[in-house]
């Protein structure tokens, strides 16, 4: 006998890694430099200079049953302080290190607060579409019902009116993320004041707080000059679960953080809620070495060359063949509308006549477009630019 729900979760098949495994296979026939392969999000950049540098003299000067050691169960407490006065600088939110919770990536701090906000199967978490699949798995793993906000497929901000629809007396949590995975697109801040005035009419309405879980991992990936505006300085009741996975090209280090301030309605005892649930998924005392090296190169920022002529390459190049969508002013994904309305179609035929990766926007709640992830080689972009264009006009 083993549990039913996990067992779904375990063998429900990804289209993601199923597109990449395909991928890897492909290239065994025809070469790797025949396959094109849009589908994985996995940074491409090299992490900072400091951040090699940092592990390097970590090792080299620290005692070495230290750096292996166990850390404090929500992190060092220096190393959430240089993380508070990071945030401090940059957003002057009065950030203190005793409002941060260190967490193994970004996953287990979103599994972590939905665990902590929900009290009953008549609680509902709301979900804007587009969003990343796993949210269903995350949001969900308690028994939570899952509200969808369909996807504003023109400019791919938040469609007020069906927000405030999904709205009701049982909404525990709001959940965003920007810059969004898959459609690049940041919530611009006249947004994210609709929503904050939205869920402070509603929180009033029905007696208690509505919060804001925003979705951090690709804060510092942006473009242009494009600010990302900080939702807790828009929204007090704002838990903010980030990762640098992506802005250090860390993605196998998995570390990152929940920071609930006291600003938060009720935050104190949601910060012990947080806590409990960590411990309950085992994602408590992350890495020691990684924590240490974050706290240290928290200021670095990312060198976004790469991807920005990667973006500009890509979408130049298909809307001048005729693709429709909207230009990403951050991460590294390009959102496109299938020219024949059926993405997935669109993918098997891309996959099968040109060995072209794509994922199909489904997964995201969002049928009708594929996602381009754009953290490839430029060179691999050029030599792919043929088969998008036998695609498009293989409709026309």
């Amino acid at each position: 006998m083993v549990n039913e729900k996990y067992y779904g979760y375990g063998t429900a098949p990804s289209v993601i890694r199923e597109l990449f495994a395909y991928g890897l296979e492909q290239a065994k026939v025809v070469g790797k430099e025949n396959v094109y392969d849009y589908s994985l999000g996995n940074p491409s950049i090299p992490a900072p200079k400091k951040v090699n540098e940092t592990i390097k003299r970590l090792l080299d000067e620290e005692d070495p049953i230290l750096i292996h050691g166990y850390s404090m169960a929500p992190g060092f407490e220096n190393v959430r302080q240089q993380i508070a006065d990071n945030l401090n600088e940059r957003f002057n939110i009065n950030a203190k290190a005793s409002e941060l919770f260190m967490t193994c990536g970004c996953a287990p701090a979103l599994v972590s607060v939905a665990k902590a906000l929900t009290t009953s199967t008549e609680d509902e978490f709301v979900l804007i579409a587009p969003y990343f699949p796993e949210y269903n798995v995350f949001f969900g793993c308690d028994g939570a019902k899952l509200k969808v906000v369909p996807a504003d497929t023109e400019h791919f901000q938040i469609n007020m009116e069906e927000l405030e629809k999904a709205i009701g007396p049982h909404t525990v949590g709001v959940v965003i993320n920007s810059p969004n995975n898959p459609s690049g697109v940041v919530y611009t801040e006249e947004t994210l004041k609709k929503v904050a005035d939205m869920l402070t009419a509603k929180g009033n309405e029905y007696g208690h707080p509505i919060y804001l879980i925003a979705d951090e991992p690709y804060r510092e990936l942006v473009y242009g000059g494009v600010k990302v505006p900080f939702v807790p300085c828009v929204y007090d009741n704002t838990i903010v679960c980030y990762s640098w996975s992506k802005s250090l090209s860390l993605p196998g280090e998995r570390i990152g953080y929940v920071f609930i301030s006291d600003r938060v309605a009720n935050g104190k005892e949601l910060y012990a809620a947080v806590a409990g649930a960590a411990r309950e998924i085992g994602s408590v005392c992350p890495p020691t070495l990684i924590q240490r090296v974050v706290g240290e190169c928290v200021g670095c920022d990312p060198d976004l060359k790469a991807y920005d002529e990667n973006r500009n390459l890509l979408y130049n190049t298909l809307t001048e063949y005729g693709y429709e969508c909207a230009k990403p002013d951050g991460a590294f994904y390009l959102f496109v509308k299938a020219p024949n309305g059926d993405a997935k179609a669109f993918s098997e035929k891309a996959k099968l006549e040109h060995n072209l990766l794509v994922v199909p926007g489904d997964g995201f709640a969002c049928p009708g477009f594929f996602r381009l992830s754009y953290c490839v080689s430029n060179d691999m972009i050029k030599r792919s630019l043929p088969a998008f264009k036998a695609m498009i006009e293989s409709y026309k």
